[in-house]
């Protein structure tokens, strides 16, 4: 495949900030998201104060929840917002008629069918074109949420506390049992806090929050587990305000590092032909290491807003810290701290790094396959986020390269925790290996396309082989030491 073409500007959605657009210099859809946004978040805000469950029935919160949030995709995407709805739609008619032995098998190929056809035309239609009618974003949470709610039903699986608390079970029905009326399923799928950009959520939990049960619930849930005094009473449930402007401090920092940092980092810069043939290796390598970092922010920026929206409204309550505060973080979806803290693992980058998504694909993939679990799990990630080449390339290098990671900590971690000296050489050594991974990995699923990763691979694969048979020299020369080691003292 070849480079992206450039795809003239154009938009089903609105257009009535166009002049804010010019103005700004931001393609029309980005001015759109963020206009809704913060719309949402201005929204929610009046949602938790006017329309709580103390004032309105849950019907109510339902049907509002619902339409502002199919307005948002109207609004964006015009009449493109008809394959959200029809997916929807379709979906609840399996639900509703057809057996829980196999409605999750139904859902999942129809969701996924229908999100892979409409990215398909994006791909090879469009060639490349990343139009501001790109309903695909969306369509992927929608998709997470029906198969989601889909495989609860088949599973009978209400949240994760249902088979661990019996006063629960008691009072709670299974999903198994009682599927959502169609209003409810809209809600769910369709609310305004979530249908831009997530994240998705337990079903169970989100109807708890329409029905005032959220908070009080996460709190006895937390009280059964710790047995602690002050995990459950029945004073005024807490405020998500200082939640909220911290997230929106965060974002604004991302906000700025994306405009001053981001935009002069430039990803397609690692396979320009000058900067290639004429770079160092070590200058390439970096320039690929802090590129990537700078990557990032926007991502944060969407996630971390997306959050405060829903915090806003009084959803996302996780229970009290250790120092007795809330937290409201139960469907963040990244953990920027986790993520930006020298990693000594693979994993721990993975399991920070669009953690809703994580949950998701362990849920309808990974707890369900009877083998070859790890590969299934990361082609249906591969799969879900598009058929861009680009994603093939990051997701089917991570298989072996999280199995490697798996069996070298299992091997010979144990060995260097008696000398804090060791411990530290393993620390860096192993901070030096993922990074080298991330940039080997991610590096595809930001080019998206064949030529550029091909580009990218011809310059650094020979480099990395040896970097790697240099780290695999330096592994057998620190066991050779422990063996000799344990010998001497045997």
């Amino acid at each position: 495949m070849g480079e992206p073409a450039q795809t003239p500007f154009k938009t089903t959605g609105s257009q009535w900030l166009m002049p804010v657009s010019e103005y700004l210099g931001f393609p029309l859809d980005q001015v759109n998201f963020l206009a809704c946004q913060l719309f949402a978040l201005t929204a929610a805000f009046c949602f938790r104060l006017y329309l709580s469950p103390a004032h309105v029935s849950p019907l109510v919160r339902h049907f509002v929840a619902a339409l502002l949030g199919i307005s948002f995709l109207v609004f964006c995407f015009g009449w493109y917002s008809s394959h959200i709805l029809a997916v929807v739609v379709a979906n609840y008619l399996i639900i509703i008629k057809a057996d829980l032995n196999n409605v999750h098998r139904y859902s999942m190929v129809i969701s996924m069918g229908y999100l892979t056809a409409c990215q398909v035309s994006r791909v090879f239609i469009f060639n490349y074109g990343i139009l501001s009618t790109d309903f695909s974003g969306p369509l992927m949470i929608v998709t997470q949420k029906l198969t989601t709610l889909a495989f609860q039903l088949h599973d009978g699986k209400t949240d994760k506390w249902m088979h661990t608390y019996i006063w629960k079970l008691s009072t709670l029905a299974s999903l198994s049992h009682v599927r959502p009326s169609f209003i409810e399923y809209l809600s769910y799928n369709l609310n305004f806090l979530s249908v831009l950009v997530g994240p998705c959520s337990n079903y169970k939990e989100y109807i708890d929050f329409i029905e005032g049960r959220h908070i009080s619930t996460r709190l006895k849930q937390q009280h059964a587990s710790s047995n602690r005094q002050n995990g459950y009473n029945k004073t005024q449930d807490p405020s998500p305000l200082n939640a909220v402007c911290h997230k929106l401090v965060v974002c604004a920092g991302c906000m700025l590092f994306f405009l001053t940092i981001t935009r002069s980092l430039p990803i397609k810069y690692n396979v320009d032909p000058d900067f290639v043939s004429q770079a160092s290796f070590l200058t390439r390598l970096t320039y690929a290491f802090f590129s990537i970092q700078a990557a990032r922010p926007k991502f944060y920026f969407a996630w971390t807003l997306a959050d405060a929206v829903n915090n806003a409204a009084g959803y996302g309550f996780l229970g009290m810290d250790e120092h007795g505060k809330p937290s409201w973080d139960l469907i963040s979806n990244l953990n920027i701290i986790g993520i930006e803290v020298p990693s000594t693992s693979f994993k721990t980058f993975i399991d920070n790094w669009n953690i809703q998504t994580g949950i998701w694909l362990k849920t309808v993939c990974y707890d369900q396959a009877p083998k070859h679990r790890l590969a299934l799990t990361f082609i249906l990630s591969a799969l879900w986020h598009g058929v861009y080449p680009g994603y093939y390339f990051t997701f089917l290098t991570a298989i072996p390269i999280t199995i490697a990671a798996r069996a070298i900590r299992r091997s010979i971690r144990h060995y260097f925790l008696g000398s804090r000296v060791m411990k530290l050489g393993y620390d860096i050594l192993t901070w030096a290996a993922t990074q080298l991974a991330i940039c080997y990995t991610v590096m595809p699923f930001l080019l998206l396309a064949v030529n550029y990763t091909i580009v990218y691979y011809r310059y650094v694969i020979h480099c990395f082989n040896q970097i790697i048979l240099l780290l695999q020299l330096c592994s057998c020369v620190v066991l050779r030491s422990i063996n000799l080691s344990m010998y001497s003292y045997m």
